[in-house]
C-alpha cells in the first residue's frame, strides 16, 4: 500500500497547524513519512500534550506529605497509613461517547480502570460524572440511556462497585456530552509500578488484546470541535471488552508478582505510539519497534495503523529478560496475546520497522519534549451583576421545593444508579445517592471515601470562584461522611481554548482550583484536559470536574446513621440568603443572573474541622449545596422516612446557597453539646428545626412527605425510563 502524499489538506486532517508542521520539518530536516505526520499529530494534539494548559496546570499544588506520586504517571498515589495506599485518576471520554454513547462511556471506563491496575493496584471503587443537554432535546434520551448502559455493562462486567457521580442537564450540552469517568484501586506502598523504561537492551513486550482499526486517530478527534462532518468519525470511537479486562487486570497484577516488570504502560489515547514514547522519554531511552510482532486483528494493517489504534485492553511492558519465560507463562495461562515487539535502544531514537521497511525514524524526546506549548491570549470572564434580591418574589417554599425535586437536575438519581452494581466485592458501606460513597479498606478498620462536584453555571458566572466551590463542595462532600480529605484529581472540560474567552473561563477556574486544593489541604495529583467541546462554535458550560478521596482512619469514626422522630436539625455555617445563580432562581423563574456565591475558604476548613471532630455527637450530617437548607432538609427526611418541620419560611433563607454550610440531625443533648463546641471553635451553629411526623412544613406550609418522595424518587424515570 503507497503511502499518500504529505499535502496542507492532509497536514489539516491530522490536526495539525501550518506552524506546527514547520516546527517538524526544523526537527527531523526532511518531510515526515506518513507514519510519522500520524505520529506527531498524536503526540502533538491537545488530548496528548496539553499544548493549551500546560502553562497554567503547573499553578496547582500537587505534593503534600500524604502524596506519593503526583501528576504525570498514570494515575497519582496517596499514602493511607500502614503500608497501603490509594491510587485514583479521573479522565474523559467526551468526543466519543457523542458519537457512540455505548462504546464511548464503555472504554472511558475500561481506560481509566487500567489507568490505575497498571500502577499495581487492584480498583476498588468507580464513579462518574454525566453532562447532558436539554432532556428534552430529541437526542438527549437516546444519549442518556447509551452511556448509562456503557458505564454499568462495561462496570459491572469487569466486577468493580460505582459508588457515586454527578448527573446534569443543561441546553449549552446540547451538541457536546461529557463523560467524566474516575476510579480508585488500593496497592502496598512498596509494590507500586510507573512507566518510565531503564535499562538498554531489554525487550519491549506487547500485552493483552489483538490490536486492530477501532480507534485510530481517537486522540486527534477528541483535540477538535465537532461540525456537521460528526458521522464520519464513528470509526474513531473504540470498541471494548470488560471481560478481557478483567482478565488483563488479574494477569497484570500476577504479572508484577514474579519481578518480571521494570515498567509498564496502559495504552490509552494514541495507543502503540503515546505508550512507547512516554515510557522512552521518561526513562531516558530510545525505542525500537517492529510491527510485524504485533498481535493483530485484522488483516494488512498498515504501519500507521497500528501505531494509531487505540483498540482496547492492552498495555506496553519493559521486561526483565532474565523473567521472559515466566512472564509469557502468566499471559498464556490467561489466554492474552504476549509478544516481544520492541527494544529499548541508547539512541534517542523512535524507531519504527514493519517488514524490514522503516517506517519512522524520529528523535523520541522531541515528539514530547518539543511539543507545543501556548500561552494563548485569554479575556479574564467580567465580574458578574450581583443580583437584585428585591426582584426575586417571596414563594410557597412547598412550591419552590416540588419544582426542584420534580426537575431532572435535582431529583433522585436511583433510576441511573440503580443499573450500576455498587455491591460488587463486598466492601461498599455506602453507596450512590446519599452524598459521597463509602468503601472498606479490607481487612482494615479504615474507610476510603469519594465525591466528584462540580457547579457549571457557577463557573460560568464567575470561573474562580466557581473553581473554588468545586473543590469545596467535594470537601465537604467527604466531611459529611466523617472523612478526612486527602487529596483531588480534576477533569478540566472546556470549549475551543483558540477562543480568549473561553481560554479565560479556563485560566480563572485554575486559580479558583488552585486556592481551594491549597487551603483545604487536597492537591491535585493526577487528571485530565478535556477541550474543545464545542459544536458549529457553541461551547459546553465550563465544567472543572473535582474527583476527591478522603479517609476515615477507625470506621468508628463515620458520619452513616440517618435522621429519625425528635431528632434536631441544626444549621452549621452562616447563611446570608444568597439567591444568584440558584437553582431556585434558575428553575422556578427561569433566570440565570447574578454571581456564584462566594467561597470563604478558611470558614470552610473551620467548619470542616468542627464536623470531624465532633463526629461522635452527629447522628446524620449532609452538605449544603444545590437548592440551598429546603433541598438538604427535604432529601434527608425522606432517606430516614421521617418528616421535618423548617422554621423559617423566607425564600432567602430556605433556599440560598451560601457556601460552607452542613445539615446536621441529632438528639436534643447532642445539640446542646455541639452548640457549645461551636462557640469555643468559632462557628456559626442555629437550630432550624426538627424532624417529626410524616409532612414536609416549611413555616406555614406544607406537604405530605409520602407525595413529595414520590415526586423526588420517579422524576427521572418518567423521562427516561
Amino acid at each position: 500500500m503507497t503511502d499518500p502524499d504529505i499535502t496542507p489538506d492532509l497536514i489539516a486532517a491530522h490536526g495539525l497547524k501550518p506552524d506546527e508542521y514547520d516546527r517538524i520539518l526544523e526537527i527531523i530536516g526532511r518531510e515526515p513519512t506518513f507514519t510519522e505526520l500520524g505520529i506527531f499529530s498524536a503526540m502533538w494534539n491537545e488530548h496528548c500534550s496539553y499544548k493549551s494548559s500546560k502553562k497554567w496546570l503547573r499553578t496547582l499544588p500537587t505534593t503534600g506529605p500524604q502524596v506519593i506520586c503526583g501528576p504525570g504517571e498514570n494515575a497519582g498515589i496517596v499514602d493511607i497509613g500502614d503500608g497501603q495506599c490509594v491510587v485514583f485518576k479521573m479522565e474523559s471520554h467526551n468526543h466519543p461517547s457523542y458519537i457512540e454513547p455505548y462504546q464511548g462511556a464503555a472504554t472511558g471506563v475500561g481506560g481509566i480502570l487500567r489507568d490505575v491496575f497498571t500502577m499495581g493496584a487492584r480498583p476498588i471503587a468507580a464513579m462518574n460524572s454525566l453532562s447532558f443537554g436539554s432532556p428534552d432535546h430529541p437526542k438527549t434520551r437516546q444519549l442518556v440511556h447509551g452511556v448509562v448502559a456503557g458505564v454499568g455493562g462495561y462496570g459491572n462486567a469487569f466486577g468493580v462497585p460505582t459508588v457515586g457521580g454527578e448527573l446534569r442537564f443543561d441546553p449549552a450540552y446540547n451538541g457536546n456530552c461529557l463523560v467524566n469517568a474516575f476510579a480508585a484501586g488500593l496497592a502496598q506502598t512498596d509494590q507500586i509500578f510507573y512507566s518510565a523504561a531503564s535499562g538498554v537492551g531489554r525487550p519491549v513486550v506487547y500485552l493483552g488484546a489483538k490490536t486492530g482499526r477501532d480507534g485510530v486517530g481517537g486522540a486527534t478527534m477528541a483535540s477538535a470541535e465537532f461540525d456537521d462532518t460528526i458521522e464520519e468519525k464513528r470509526p474513531t470511537v473504540q470498541v471494548g471488552d470488560p471481560f478481557t479486562e478483567k482478565r488483563l487486570m488479574e494477569a497484570t497484577l500476577e504479572l508484577m508478582a514474579t519481578g518480571a516488570v521494570i515498567s509498564i504502560q496502559d495504552m490509552g489515547a494514541a495507543g502503540l505510539t503515546c505508550s512507547a514514547v512516554e515510557m522512552g522519554d521518561k526513562g531516558g531511552l530510545g525505542v525500537k519497534l517492529n510491527l510485524e510482532a504485533v498481535p493483530q486483528r485484522e488483516a494488512n494493517m498498515t504501519a500507521y495503523e497500528m501505531m494509531l489504534s487505540e483498540s482496547q485492553e492492552r498495555m506496553l511492558m519493559v521486561l526483565e529478560p532474565s523473567l521472559e519465560a515466566e512472564a509469557r507463562a502468566v499471559f498464556e495461562k490467561w489466554d492474552l496475546d504476549f509478544a516481544i515487539v520492541g527494544e529499548t535502544i541508547a539512541e534517542d531514537r523512535f524507531l519504527i520497522l514493519h517488514n524490514g521497511e522503516v517506517k519512522a525514524d524520529l528523535p523520541l524526546a522531541a515528539l514530547s519534549g518539543t511539543a507545543p506549548e501556548y500561552d494563548r491570549p485569554w479575556e479574564r470572564t467580567p465580574p458578574a451583576t450581583p443580583l437584585d434580591e428585591g426582584t426575586v418574589p417571596q414563594i410557597d417554599p412547598i412550591d419552590g421545593l416540588r419544582a426542584l425535586i420534580g426537575n431532572p437536575n435535582y431529583c433522585a438519581r436511583a433510576w441511573v444508579y440503580d443499573q450500576y452494581d455498587s455491591m460488587v466485592m463486598a466492601d461498599t458501606v455506602r453507596g450512590p445517592g446519599l452524598g459521597g460513597g463509602l468503601i472498606r479498606v479490607h481487612g482494615t478498620d479504615k474507610l476510603l471515601a469519594f465525591t466528584s462536584d462540580v457547579t457549571p453555571r457557577y463557573v460560568q458566572a464567575n470561573p474562580v470562584e466557581g473553581g473554588k466551590q468545586a473543590v469545596a463542595e467535594a470537601y465537604r462532600n467527604l466531611t459529611a461522611l466523617g472523612a478526612t480529605p486527602l487529596a483531588s484529581t480534576d477533569n478540566l472540560n472546556f470549549g475551543n481554548p483558540e477562543k480568549p474567552q473561553i481560554m479565560g473561563q479556563l485560566v480563572g477556574a485554575i486559580e479558583g482550583i488552585g486556592q481551594a486544593v491549597s487551603a483545604l489541604d487536597m492537591p491535585i495529583v493526577s487528571g485530565n484536559v478535556s477541550l474543545y467541546n464545542e459544536t458549529d462554535g457553541t461551547a459546553i458550560l465550563p465544567t472543572p470536574t473535582i474527583g476527591a478521596v478522603g479517609l476515615v482512619a477507625h470506621q468508628d469514626q463515620a458520619i452513616l446513621g440517618c435522621a429519625r422522630e425528635g431528632h434536631v436539625a441544626l444549621l452549621v455555617g452562616d447563611s446570608a440568603g444568597h439567591l444568584g445563580q440558584s437553582a431556585l432562581l434558575a428553575e422556578v423563574f427561569s433566570r440565570v443572573e447574578g454571581d456564584a456565591p462566594s467561597v470563604d475558604l478558611e470558614a470552610e476548613k473551620r467548619n470542616g474541622d468542627f464536623i470531624r471532630d465532633n463526629h461522635a455527637l452527629i447522628r446524620a450530617c449532609t452538605d449544603l449545596s444545590d437548592g440551598g437548607l429546603a433541598l438538604a432538609a427535604f432529601e434527608m427526611a425522606q432517606t430516614a422516612g421521617v418528616g421535618i418541620v423548617l422554621d423559617d419560611s423566607d425564600t432567602g433563607a430556605v433556599f440560598g446557597e451560601d457556601q460552607g454550610r452542613y445539615l446536621i440531625a441529632c438528639n436534643f443533648d447532642q445539640a446542646e453539646a455541639l452548640m457549645g463546641a461551636a462557640a469555643s471553635a468559632g462557628v456559626t451553629i442555629q437550630t432550624v428545626g426538627r424532624f417529626t411526623g410524616d409532612t414536609v412544613r416549611i413555616g406555614s406550609s406544607s406537604a405530605p412527605l409520602a407525595e413529595l418522595s414520590d415526586i423526588y424518587r420517579n422524576c427521572l424515570a418518567e423521562q427516561f425510563a
